[in-house]
């Protein structure tokens, strides 16, 4: 449940940002530089979750499962694009750190052989909160302002908000170590961090920028009205969900790195064919690609988790999530600059497909295989000052 309100404010200006422009006449270059804005306000994320290796994940979670639907919707009101750009700041990165402790609470709680499995499950629920910002779309399609209204709708997930607070517990793991006072006796391997923060800025340079100018792409360049992009949008994202069951079942069964360095590269690559064609076939590349990804993300998120002690675990994820979104603010500019000056969008979309193909190899070369380890295991220094 706790994914609905945090894809949602993360889905939300990806998926309105071309209408809410088109309404403050903003050009594609300013929507690259606002939407670019808006992930570096990721850091706000980084106190937030190194607080949560302190105070527990359950305190934060509730937080920001309250504070991300309540500023995402302030967006509604925005007299400008500058103040829409300013509230999305910090609602989304409160959403990401709600994201990234859902994924902490996930890989602490469930067990060695279903960790990649229960991060499938809950990539399914993200895209329940993603869908919803997405079926809300036609709304745009009303009135010039209309897309004001699915801000406001984000007041909704405020249910979610009470529910977490009434029954959502602390992971035994954070509860245990944390007792103990154990912070200052574990640490961050760097070596692992570089390597993760790498293929998350090689990664995102070109997952960014699609995302964000699919909308612009389907609306301006094969004319697709609001209703028929949310048509798109659901029917091409269907495989994407069979491949989040299979990607998470094979990585907990056949291993993460060897799945992870294929289907990643491979689904960035259809999805740049996807922004040179049209009809049929820009339907099916985008599904195509959509199920690599899909393939792929619950071994790539997994590793986030995985590779790090308890007591620095949402923080480490939280750097990692801000090299996707440093790699995701370059493309997202460098696209928005390219397509200002006239450059295709398959043109661009085929070069910054370039980030993903070097994210494969470098996860070939530097990741550790992580299948059927306990979290111990793979960080030792949690299981000696456990035992001290």
């Amino acid at each position: 449940m706790a994914c609905l309100p945090a894809t949602y404010a993360n889905t939300l200006f990806t998926q309105t940002v071309a209408y809410a422009a088109q309404d403050f006449g903003v050009s594609e270059q300013g929507q690259g530089i606002g939407a670019a804005i808006i992930r570096w306000g990721v850091i706000i994320a980084l106190p937030l979750t190194a607080l949560a290796d302190r105070i527990g994940r359950r305190r934060l979670i509730v937080w920001c499962a309250f504070g991300a639907p309540i500023i995402t919707a302030l967006g509604g009101l925005a007299p400008s694009f500058t103040i829409l750009v300013a509230t999305q700041t910090i609602g989304r990165p409160l959403a990401l750190v709600l994201t990234i402790l859902i994924g902490i609470v996930a890989t602490e709680e469930m067990s060695s052989e279903s960790r990649a499995w229960s991060i499938s499950i809950l990539g399914i629920a993200a895209g329940f909160g993603a869908g919803t910002a997405v079926f809300a779309l036609p709304i745009a399609d009303y009135a010039l302002g209309a897309w004001r209204v699915i801000y406001g709708l984000s007041l909704v997930w405020l249910v979610v908000g009470v529910i977490l607070q009434r029954k959502l517990p602390e992971t035994v793991r954070f509860a245990e170590r944390h007792e103990r006072h154990l912070e200052t006796a574990t640490h961050i391997d760097r070596r692992r961090i570089v390597a993760q923060s790498l293929v998350a800025i090689f990664g995102n340079i070109f997952i960014a920028a699609s995302s964000v100018f699919q909308v612009r792409y389907l609306k301006d360049v094969r004319e697709y009205s609001a209703i028929t992009i949310m048509i798109f949008v659901f029917v091409t994202g269907t495989p994407a969900t069979l491949g989040l069951l299979l990607g998470g079942k094979l990585a907990d069964t056949r291993g993460r790195k060897n799945l992870a360095a294929v289907t990643f590269p491979l689904g960035a690559i259809v999805l740049a064919i996807a922004f040179s064609t049209s009809g049929i076939p820009m339907w099916i590349a985008t599904s195509t690609g959509g199920l690599c990804l899909a393939l792929a993300y619950p071994a790539m998120a997994v590793y986030r988790g995985e590779m790090f002690p308890t007591l620095h675990r949402s923080f480490a994820s939280a750097v990692i999530m801000t090299s996707s979104l440093i790699g995701g603010s370059v493309g997202l500019i460098g696209a928005g600059v390219f397509l200002d000056r006239n450059l295709s969008y398959g043109l661009v979309m085929r070069w910054l497909a370039l980030g993903p193909i070097t994210a494969g190899l470098l996860i070939f070369k530097t990741f550790p295989e992580s299948a059927h380890r306990e979290l111990e295991e793979l960080n030792p220094d949690d299981v000696i000052n456990s035992e001290n």
